[in-house]
């Protein structure tokens, strides 16, 4: 696995010089620096900034090629495909994006000019994208011909292997019997089957229920494209009005807008959102947009919670709660309201020092832990962690008395149950990030501050996982060292507590018998502790050597993969810088 298999192209940032000019400030004042245009920028580019992503923009290909930026598309699915036939990062996260590509630039080639849009002028290149594309599925399915169910180990064929992606269950029969049917039409061999254990049942469902103008639960909204034919002007839709302009979201999703829309139709506001997304990205989409108050609460609290010195404007603080109602606040409109979006937003409100009062979180308590919305299937230890975060960092404000008793015990529930999902080796994993190292930095920071002395060995546990886990050249990374798993690791390491200080020597004249054992196994604690410590500060000053390589002299990361969980993987360009510059900072301070 290289760097470059996981590079995004189309990724937000912009690139800046790699190193700073001669005579720039010391490194803490670039940090500074980063750091106040990092925040205006979230005033300036209020819809978020994120990749975009190669579902979403097959989807519109397929969907709408009457929309502006249709050629761009096209182009971009062309280069983003990988050297194997494939798209899309390893593994299993393969398989959503490469059925998506193929079946839009299948469906590109059975276009008749003076259609419903202008076929791609290079049939060629459309035509050898969708044959290297096929031959990977076919490969990886195992019906290539001579291949077996290991043709390619990387990307396991069956429904137990892949990712929890959203709506993963419902994209890729629909996927598959829409290319299914281009490959017929093309003459282009056997139908693909579906993955070992996944069915159409459910999608038939919700097919039937949209037909039949039934009501359609708001996190459904998201993936609407799957619906096909029965998701155009369906009764059980509204469109979400955005704050600003004519325009209107279905699912703060282009593909499901795309799929409402049926059609250039007439002047619609649903139009009008997906002229602005391609306007904004240049005609590639992301999986959603916009998620402003997503962007803004991740983005200040890792400032924050770093002590990155930076000033916030009022225009922020005020709207960050001004989007938090009485059920919370969504990612984006048309969603759901959830926990992670409200947990942080509320955090990141106390850290500002204005905080509310946390009770929306109530609606999400479920008799073990907190649901990301109601009616999910799973659970999630990073949701759980903000929730913490939030409950915790109020608690310290507020006090613990009085009504305020509810949420300290709630903090003792959500610790315990944390604790209960750390893997044996010390880290967590989670359903909306590929990487275990923000799973967890997610966790641990929260236990280490909020979890009480009875979360410190599982704070210990993490972190000596992250001391066993550094790679040679001072990075962390799942698939390889990234800026921003590295960063995650460089702020578990250095904001969750120490060792557990040694303990004190017992008077010289009880050092017999049972107490010179406890002392002999004291001094024995105190040893290892103290070289648990030196291999802290020799991984954190290898780290941040590392870091400072792998981003540029202003902490925007060289290579951004997409490692967050959508329809598709997807890169939040603000939130990751964030999190890089606050490991700088920490690290820099840190440094004797």
């Amino acid at each position: 696995m290289t760097v470059e298999d996981l590079r995004v192209p189309g990724a937000v940032p912009r690139g800046r010089n790699t190193t700073p000019e001669p005579g720039a400030p010391r490194e803490e004042s670039r940090v500074a620096a980063a750091a106040a245009e990092l925040v205006a920028s979230l005033t300036a580019e209020p819809w978020g900034q994120v990749s975009v992503s190669v579902y979403e923009t097959g989807r519109l290909v397929s969907l709408a090629p009457w929309l502006t930026g249709h050629a761009e598309r096209v182009r971009f699915l062309l280069a983003a495909q990988r050297p194997d036939g494939g798209w899309g990062a390893p593994g299993g996260y393969a398989l959503v994006p490469t059925l998506a590509a193929v079946e839009a630039l299948a469906a590109e080639l059975g276009r008749v000019p003076g259609a419903s849009g202008t076929p791609f002028a290079d049939e060629a290149a459309v035509g050898g994208a969708v044959r290297r594309g096929l031959a990977a599925l076919r490969r990886w399915a195992g019906t290539e011909t001579g291949a077996g169910r290991g043709g390619d180990p990387r990307v396991p064929y069956d429904l137990r292997e892949l990712p929890d992606m959203p709506a993963v269950e419902l994209i890729v029969p629909d996927l598959l019997a829409r290319l299914n049917g281009h490959l017929a039409a093309l003459g282009e061999g056997e139908p693909l089957p579906p993955p070992r254990g996944m069915n159409g049942g459910k999608l038939a469902l919700v097919r039937t229920g949209l037909a039949a103008g039934a009501a359609v639960p708001q996190k459904m909204l998201h993936a609407l494209e799957v619906a096909a034919e029965a998701a155009s002007k369906a009764p059980g839709v509204v469109p979400t009005p955005l704050r600003e302009g004519r325009a209107a979201a279905i699912g703060a999703s282009p593909a499901a807008g795309a799929a409402w829309l049926g059609g250039p139709g007439e002047d619609s506001p649903v139009r009008h959102y997906l002229e602005a997304v391609v306007d904004r990205y240049a005609g590639p989409v992301p999986c959603a947009a916009p998620v402003t108050v997503f962007e803004r609460g991740w983005t200040l609290s890792w400032l924050r919670r770093a002590g990155v010195p930076v000033t916030v404007p009022e225009e922020l603080t005020a709207g960050l709660a001004a989007a938090i109602g009485p059920g919370g606040v969504a990612a984006g409109p048309g969603l759901p309201p959830d926990a992670d979006t409200t947990s942080v937003g509320l955090y990141t409100l106390a850290l500002l020092r204005a905080p509310r009062e946390p009770d929306a979180l109530w609606a999400y308590e479920t008799e073990t832990h907190f649901c990301t919305w109601q009616g999910e299937e799973g659970a999630s230890p990073t949701v759980n962690a903000h929730v913490l975060d939030a409950f915790g960092e109020y608690l310290r404000l507020a006090g613990t008395g009085g009504r305020n008793a509810r949420y300290a015990a709630a903090t003792g529930k959500l610790s315990a149950w944390l604790r209960g999902r750390q893997l044996p080796d010390g880290s967590w994993l989670d359903r909306w990030h590929v990487s275990p190292y923000y799973a967890t930095a997610c966790c641990a920071l929260a236990l280490g501050e909020y979890g009480g002395a009875e979360s410190a060995d599982a704070v210990r546990g993490a972190t000596r996982w992250l001391l066993d886990t550094q790679r040679e050249d001072g990075s962390w990374g799942r698939w390889t060292g990234t800026a921003e798993e590295t960063a995650y690791a460089l702020q578990t390491l250095l904001l969750t507590p120490a060792a557990l200080p040694a303990t004190e020597e017992a008077p010289a004249e009880a050092t017999t018998g049972a107490t010179a054992g406890a002392t002999a196994g004291a001094t024995a604690g105190a040893a290892e502790e103290a070289v648990e410590q030196e291999r802290r500060a020799a991984a954190v000053e290898r780290g941040h050597r590392r870091l400072l390589t792998m981003v540029t002299g202003f902490g925007e990361p060289l290579d951004r993969p997409a490692l967050w969980h959508d329809k598709d993987l997807y890169y939040p360009a603000a939130i990751v810088r964030a999190a890089v510059l606050g490991a700088l900072h920490l690290a820099r301070r840190h440094r004797p």
